[in-house]
C-alpha cells in the first residue's frame, strides 16, 4: 500500500487527543474518515484533517483500510468484531474488553481472518517507562524485586460522563481505565502474575465505578508489584519507585506527551516527548544517587509500527494476547476486592 486510509470510530478524548494527531503524523497513514455525531467535533475533523465525517460505523468500513476503535469501552468488542468481519485490520483503544474471554474470542477471530489486531497500550512508550526498561536491561538496579507504580490525581469533584457514572455495563472505573496501563507495564517489566490482591472503592458522591483502587501482584518470578489508581490523592506519590538488589529508581510526575497533545503539539515535532530536566528521576541508594535523563516519550512509535505491520508484515506494536493476560489480572482484582481475598491465577 502506498497509502493506508484510516477510519476512526469516536472523536472524544481518546480519538481527538491521542489517535487522530498520531495517525495524522505517521507517514503512509491518512485519516480518511471519522465517525462522530457531535456537530462541533465533526466541524473540527473536517477543518483540521480534511477527513470525511460519518454518523455510523457501518458506513466507515468500505472507506478505510484500517479501523481504529476509540469509542466508549462497552462498544469496543462489537465494533472491532464488525470491522474484522468487514475484512479490516483493527486498532482498539484500551481496555480491549470487559473480560479476558471476550478479548480471547476477538484475538481468535482476527487470527482466523488473518487480520492484524492490536491494542493502544500507549503507555509502553511513556518516557519514564522507556527509561525504566533501559535501566533494567542494563542491570543498573540489579534484580528487581518490587515495582511501585501510580496514576494518581486530585479530582474531588467528578467530571461526569460514562467513565465515572457508568457501572459494570459501561466498563468504567479507574481499574479498567488507568489500571489497564499499570497492569500492562507491570507484566511487561516483571512477567506473568500468579496472585492478585486488590482494594477497590467508590469514594466520591455521584460516581458509579471505582475511583480509588490498589493492586498487589505477585509475579511468577517472586517479584511484587504495588499499583495505585486514584482520583482522590491530595498529595501525589512518585510515579515510579522501583527497588532492586543494587539500586532503586524513583521518578515523580507524569509523562509529558498527553499534556503536549492536549495543548495541540504536533507529535513529530522536534522536542515532542522530552521530559524537562527538573522532572528527571534518580537512580541509586541512600548512600549515593544520581539524576537520570528521561528517555524521550514516543507514542508515535505505536502507529509507525502499525503501518510497518500492514505494509511489510512485521509484528504489531502490541500483541493482543498480552492484553488478554492483563484483563485476566484486572478480573482477578475485581474479584479480590469483592471477596476480600487473594486470587490465584493458574
Amino acid at each position: 500500500m502506498s497509502e493506508i486510509r484510516v477510519g476512526l470510530v469516536g472523536y472524544g478524548t481518546a480519538g481527538a487527543v491521542f489517535h487522530a494527531p498520531l495517525i495524522h503524523a505517521t507517514p503512509r497513514l491518512r485519516l480518511a474518515a471519522v465517525v462522530t455525531r457531535d456537530p462541533d467535533r465533526a466541524a473540527e475533523v473536517s477543518s483540521r484533517y480534511g477527513a470525511a465525517v460519518m454518523k455510523d460505523a457501518d458506513d466507515l468500513w468500505p472507506r478505510c483500510d484500517l479501523a481504529v476503535i476509540a469509542s466508549p469501552n462497552r462498544t469496543h468488542i462489537p465494533l472491532a468484531t464488525a470491522a474484522l468481519d468487514a475484512g479490516r485490520p483493527v486498532v482498539v483503544d484500551k481496555p480491549l474488553a470487559r473480560t479476558a474471554q471476550e478479548a480471547r474470542d476477538l484475538v481468535e477471530l482476527a487470527a482466523k481472518k488473518r487480520l492484524m489486531l492490536t491494542v493502544f497500550q500507549n503507555r509502553r512508550w511513556d518516557g519514564d517507562f522507556l527509561t525504566l526498561r533501559r535501566l533494567v536491561a542494563e542491570g543498573a538496579l540489579g534484580d528487581v524485586h518490587r515495582l511501585e507504580s501510580r496514576f494518581e490525581r486530585w479530582r474531588p469533584v467528578p467530571k461526569g460522563g460514562w467513565r465515572e457514572s457508568g457501572g459494570a455495563d459501561e466498563v468504567g472505573g479507574l481499574l479498567y481505565d488507568l489500571g489497564s496501563h499499570l497492569v500492562d507495564q507491570a507484566l511487561q517489566l516483571l512477567g506473568p502474575v500468579r496472585e492478585v490482591y486488590a482494594e477497590s472503592d467508590v469514594r466520591r458522591e455521584g460516581v458509579g465505578a471505582d475511583d480509588d483502587s490498589f493492586l498487589a501482584l505477585t509475579h511468577a518470578s517472586g517479584a511484587r508489584s504495588h499499583l495505585w489508581v486514584s482520583a482522590l490523592a491530595g498529595r501525589l506519590g512518585p510515579r515510579f519507585r522501583v527497588l532492586g538488589s543494587s539500586a532503586a529508581y524513583v521518578k515523580h510526575g507524569l509523562d509529558v506527551q498527553e499534556e503536549q497533545l492536549r495543548a495541540g503539539a504536533v507529535p513529530d515535532d522536534p522536542g515532542f516527548g522530552a521530559d524537562p530536566e527538573e522532572r528527571w528521576g534518580s537512580l541509586g541508594t541512600v548512600d549515593s544517587a544520581e539524576r537520570v535523563r528521561t528517555e524521550p516519550g514516543s507514542y508515535l512509535d505505536f502507529y509507525q509500527a502499525v503501518a510497518a505491520c500492514l505494509v511489510s508484515g512485521s509484528a504489531p506494536p502490541v500483541d493482543p494476547r498480552d492484553v488478554v493476560d492483563a484483563l485476566t489480572v484486572i478480573e482477578a482484582a475485581h474479584r479480590s476486592a469483592t471477596e476480600h481475598t487473594v486470587i490465584r491465577i493458574h
